[in-house]
């Protein structure tokens, strides 16, 4: 109890000091004459000193504690002392000073009785303060008081107490100190601006806490009177409008004896400063308030896209940071709004016309929208993919791409901004599509559209998402195809109508609507065509022109403007029957939601759109000498209005809008603004559409989306990474090539194709015009090719599934590789190779240790990471002058980055490749080692690369010999193209294949073969040597080697009779020479003496092998005649056939050839 009597004490004794000081002020007499005391104080009105003296005389005895008093009996007085205009400014300073003091002590609260009326009676006082005119310094030191006593009243415990109309008052005093200060000193004006700042920040935080009252969702200006609940929406909406208000302050200048009218650049500065402040703290909430929400729909909205297209950087800057605000908590509100800010503000600025200051806020601005999570992927669904729309997302890709494309020179901030904002959408797409569950499907790029859907209709987000994105992608093809049938309809209307109807947009019978929208929403159609067909008599035109108009929205416009923005959609038809017709349907419209009564009938409307349409022509056609005046205007519609004049002040508007501001007839061309009357078209069309979507990341928009801007994006990045030598921004492009690549695996595989023949170039090895010697020098000396190349065969390792043309110009970096001897002598294992689906592929590294190789496609964003890193980490390492310390030679550097590039496993792990990768790869390597696009400057380096090119085959094909029936029929069609091809040297590419395919012939038999797969093989080794004879000479060791192999360890394998007659001809072929002879008989004989691997298919193939060795002239008698007599001993076979059916063991093979010349031709029948 004593601690609070000590405290209650403690309170009047500061009471009884702050009265006592107020006083004593009042009483000192003026410093000009001292003598004159008690004039002074009598001056004074004696009821605020009696007041003063009787609250003295009740400090030290209250009757209850003082957070119970009214604090009118201790705050009356010395607000009575403010308001006076006899108190001198001193005394005014010490009681805003004792005000002040009482509220940041906290003597009373919400709770204490009558403190509602005296928290807005100090508020009325102080704002009303009567201010001596006295020095300035003075009178800055009693504003400054003021400006903080009204921060503390809105500070108190009780503001909320405040009624709407004092929380105003407070503003808008704040604001006129603003506007004082400028012509006094900066520390005032600073203060009052930080002042307004803290009020704003106060006021508008308690937005999310208000409730939305009944009177909000009214279009009217009536409102709630209920003033029981203190300050809340009401100021919000009056101080958020007056804040908009002061974006429209213009200075007065005087240039060369003329007046011009500027926008106040540090007053809106200062205002979008506030209204920042307000959006960031309000969050949401204000699209809980419908009044507020509309006001920055239009009114804010409006007033920064007319100043954000010809503002200063800094204003600009402002505008922009104020529309992401206004995204980040209300965009589902300003759908039509954000396109417009795009259009007219941040796409008109960024042109090269702009000052280059004004460029970079632009591009800065959009770099800040594209951080945005959802930001891009928001776009492209709201914009790009509505055919009402314009494509913001894609239009937004190309400015970047523009602006970051190299001109030449060092790279300029806003190049390098620019492309990182290309990077930041690189990146996200890349991210969020890795994100997605494998098993989401990726669907069919492009779509094609199936039947009539009419395009203008706009389903919302449905919670079947697999539909909604479907319908979204139809929509985007939709949009597409009409921008196309745009391009044939300004050449040839008729077929650009017809293209409408081919392409499925049109129905049967055709939907006038849909030409409407067509004519409506289409941009870049030719006005003129549109107003001829608009006006034409025909029954479907007019119903056309009805749907035309009806897309219209003329509520809230005056006349003028209302026929100002339908003729800016098209061209006015010259004849007077066409005009007539377009205006019966305007009119009928306009009448239809006019605001007021002005007119009686339809025809009026009429009547009045033709006399003005004339006054248009009589104003702004220079060969009219006598122009019609404002009473000719009006004379002239005299009794139009159903007999009845129209308003005379509608009128005479009527004439000075039209005299002043001509409306565009003759004008088809004319560039786009945002005039009065497209932003009221817009503010009533935004009532009508469908909100803002919000949405989510889907692999399928994701990778449509970046299909939009694929083309330029790659070849920006490509230039960037061309004329850069900056490191950091090389690794900048190395990122974006990996994400890019990561986006193209899912369907865009002719992006990726671009995307490896792009970089393939910067690894100077395809350079056609330089020689061995300067393409060497290039590679080591410069970072460049080391990184281009690693990073194409990491796409390569990566991403091989979804490679498709792209194969071609890898091969040829191979083969050039291999021939600046580049290359290990083997890039794989053959043996290695997996042929299991089941099993891992395993790759052998340099040192020999066989380890798992890695997925093929990056899986998800930590193994995309995992990747660039190591990339990133093994350039970073592999400098010259780390290279130089470990001691290491060119040679030796560039045979380390070769072998990070693990290019032997893109071919020995192909075993998961799709088939239609299979095939490119196939078809690439099978041309090169025919010599296709090949130079060979001497027969060894065409042997090399020969030898090389059917090492990969190989590879390729002992990776996926389980599915050999798949894929061979298709490479043996390239073999059979390619035997066409005028060879350098026939020998070398027969030679190395029938070894390849050999080889491959084992490993198919040694495995648990498909059906069909032994013919396949064994017709393309009959086709090497039909192709080049010679070679069954020239190789004859290994084939011997091959067809003893299979005769002993597989004979059961060979199924086919071509199979059969292929090996037993190699046989009798390569067993001919003197010093194979012996193990061609011996393993003939072998075959021939267990009777049970002499089946129909080979018998007659064995007769025939038989008696080749039997002719030969270096036979030895021995051997010839336990031929013979084996072949004796088959009779019993023949017999035994005979019996169970079958006429001939061969088939249709007779056994009577001879072994010197149709057995040799037989092959080739056979193929």
């Amino acid at each position: 109890m004593q601690k609070s009597k000590r405290k209650e004490l403690g309170l009047s004794c500061m009471l009884n000091t702050e009265v006592g000081a107020l006083l004593a002020v009042i009483r000192r007499p003026p410093e000009s004459n001292p003598g004159f005391y008690h004039l002074h104080e009598e001056s004074c009105d004696a009821s605020i000193l009696q007041s003063l003296k009787s609250l003295r005389a009740l400090l030290f005895n209250p009757q209850q504690e003082w957070r119970m008093v009214d604090p009118s009996v201790y705050l009356a007085p010395f607000l009575d002392v403010i308001q006076s205009d006899d108190i001198p400014a001193a005394a005014t300073a010490v009681a805003l000073q004792s005000i002040l003091k009482i509220l940041r002590l906290g003597i009373f609260d919400e709770k204490t009785p009558g403190a509602k009326d005296v928290i807005n009676s100090a508020v009325t006082a102080i704002t009303g303060c009567r201010l001596e005119k006295t020095n300035p310094i003075a009178e800055d030191a009693v504003m400054m008081r003021i400006l903080q006593v009204l921060t503390a009243i809105m500070r108190h415990r009780c503001s909320f107490l405040l009624t709407d109309h004092s929380t105003c008052t407070v503003v808008n005093t704040c604001f006129q100190v603003v506007q004082q200060s400028a012509s006094r000193g900066d520390l005032l004006q600073r203060s009052a601006r930080y002042t307004m700042y803290e009020l704003i920040q106060i006021i508008y935080s308690r937005l999310p806490d208000i409730e939305v009252k009944d009177w909000e969702n009214s279009e009217s200006d009536t409102e709630d009177n209920n003033m029981d609940s203190g300050y809340g929406i009401r100021s919000a909406i009056d101080i958020f409008h007056f804040l908009c208000s002061l974006l429209n302050v213009v200075d007065i200048m005087e240039t060369d004896g003329l007046t011009v009218q500027i926008a106040d650049e540090n007053t809106q500065v200062f205002a979008l400063y506030l209204i920042n402040s307000a959006i960031e703290l309000s969050e949401d909430s204000i699209g809980k308030h419908p009044k507020l929400l509309r006001m920055i729909q239009d009114d804010l909205f409006h007033h920064l896209i007319h100043y954000g297209a010809s503002s200063s950087p800094l204003v600009l800057s402002m505008i922009c940071s104020t529309v992401l605000n206004v995204y980040h908590f209300l965009r589902r509100s300003i759908r039509l709004q954000l396109e417009a800010f795009f259009s007219f503000v941040l796409f008109k600025v960024a042109t090269p016309g702009s000052p280059l200051q004004l460029q970079e806020v632009a591009v800065e601005a959009i770099i800040n929208f594209c951080r945005q999570p959802t930001f891009a992927i928001e776009l492209y669904v709201n914009y790009d993919c509505d055919p009402t729309f314009r494509n913001v997302f894609e239009e937004t890709g190309k400015l970047l791409c523009k602006y970051a494309f190299p001109t030449g020179g060092i790279s300029t901030s806003i190049q390098l901004q620019a492309f990182e904002g290309l990077s930041i959408i690189f990146h996200y797409i890349a991210d969020n599509i890795d994100k997605e569950d494998d098993s989401s499907t990726s669907g069919p790029y492009p779509v094609e559209i199936t039947g009539y859907r009419p395009f203008w209709e706009e389903k919302p987000k449905e919670e079947d998402m697999e539909a909604w994105v479907d319908y979204l992608r139809i929509r985007k093809v939709q949009k597409r195809k009409i921008l196309i049938a745009g391009s044939h309809f300004n050449r040839d209307e008729k077929k650009g109508l017809e293209y409408l109807k081919i392409s499925q947009l049109i129905s049967e019978p055709p939907d006038p609507k849909a030409y409407a929208y067509f004519f409506r929403y289409t941009p870049k159609l030719d006005k003129t065509v549109i107003g001829n067909y608009l006006g034409d008599p025909d029954e479907f035109h007019l119903q056309v022109l009805k749907e035309f108009t009806e897309t219209f929205e003329f509520a809230g416009m005056v006349l003028d403007t209302a026929l100002r923005t339908y003729l800016e959609t098209f061209r006015l038809p010259g004849e007077s029957q066409k005009i007539q017709r377009v205006l019966e349907a305007f009119s009928d419209k306009f009448y239809d939601q006019q605001s007021s009564d002005i007119f009686a009938s339809k025809d009026a409307v009429m009547i009045l759109c033709y006399s003005i349409i004339m006054l248009n022509t009589d104003q702004h056609n220079p060969q009219v000498k006598k122009k019609m005046t404002e009473e000719d205007f009006i004379k002239n519609n005299r009794s139009i209005n159903g007999g009845n004049d129209l308003p005379r002040d509608y009128l005479s508007e009527l004439f000075q809008s039209i005299a002043t501001n001509a409306i565009s007839l003759d004008q088809p061309g004319s560039t786009v603004e945002m005039n009065p009357n497209r932003w009221i078209q817009l503010v009533n069309r935004a009532k009508n559409i469908q909100p803002f979507i919000l949405c989510d990341f889907d692999r399928r928009l994701g990778r449509d989306m970046f299909a939009a801007i694929a083309g330029p994006s790659i070849a920006t990045l490509a230039a960037v990474f061309e004329h850069s030598d900056e490191e950091e921004i090389l690794h900048e492009c190395i990122e974006a090539l990996f994400s890019i690549a990561r986006i193209a695996q899912y369907g865009l595989e002719d992006t990726l194709d671009e995307l490896l023949c792009s970089f393939c170039k910067f690894t100077t090895l395809l350079n056609p015009y330089a020689s061995a010697e300067e393409t060497l020098y290039a590679f080591s000396h410069d970072i460049k090719p080391k990184m281009a190349m690693m990073a194409v065969f990491t796409i390569a390792n990566t991403f091989k599934d979804s490679i498709r043309g792209g194969w071609r110009t890898i091969i040829e970096c191979l083969l050039k590789l291999k021939r600046l001897k580049l290359l290990p002598q083997s890039l794989f294992e053959m043996d290695n190779a997996s042929n299991s689906l089941t099993e891992l592929p395993m790759e052998k590294l340099e040192s020999g240790v066989v380890v798992p190789s890695q997925d093929p496609k990056f899986g998800n964003r930590q193994h995309s990471s995992g990747i660039m890193a190591r990339f990133l980490s093994f350039m970073s390492m592999e400098s010259v002058e780390e290279a130089l310390n470990l001691g290491l030679s060119e040679f030796e550097q560039n045979m380390t980055i070769i072998q990070q590039c693990r290019i032997g496993s893109i071919f020995s792990t192909s075993s998961t490749l799709p088939e239609e990768s299979l095939l490119s790869i196939g078809r690439c390597i099978i041309f090169a080692a025919a010599g296709k696009g090949q130079k060979f400057s001497t027969p060894v380096e065409e042997e090399e690369t020969v030898a090389f090119c059917w090492e990969l085959i190989t590879a390729v094909a002992l990776a996926n010999t389980h599915r050999i029936p798949t894929f061979w029929p298709h490479y043996h069609d390239y073999l059979l193209e390619v035997a066409q091809f005028p060879l350098f040297s026939p020998i070398p590419f027969s030679e190395k294949a029938i070894v390849s395919l050999m080889r491959i012939c084992l490993k198919i038999l040694a495995s648990d073969q498909q059906e069909g797969s032994e013919e396949l093989i064994f017709k393309s080794i009959n086709l090497m040597w039909r192709m080049e004879k010679e070679i069954l000479e020239t190789c004859y060791e290994f084939l011997l080697q091959s067809a003893i192999k299979i005769i002993t360890e597989y004979p059961t394998k060979l199924q086919t009779q071509l199979g059969w007659m292929s090996v037993l001809h190699l046989l009798s072929v390569t067993g001919r020479h003197p010093e194979t002879y012996d193990l061609g008989v011996e393993t003939l004989i072998t075959l021939m003496s267990n009777t049970t691997q002499i089946t129909r298919t080979n018998y007659s193939y064995c007769i025939d092998c038989a008696f080749a060795f039997v002719a030969l002239r270096n036979s030895r008698i021995e051997k010839n005649v336990k031929i013979m007599d084996m072949l004796a001993d088959t009779a019993s076979l023949l017999v035994e056939w005979y019996r169970a059916g079958y006429s001939d063991p061969g088939n249709s093979v007779s056994v009577a050839s001879s072994a010197g010349s149709s057995f040799i031709e037989e092959p080739a029948r056979v193929l």
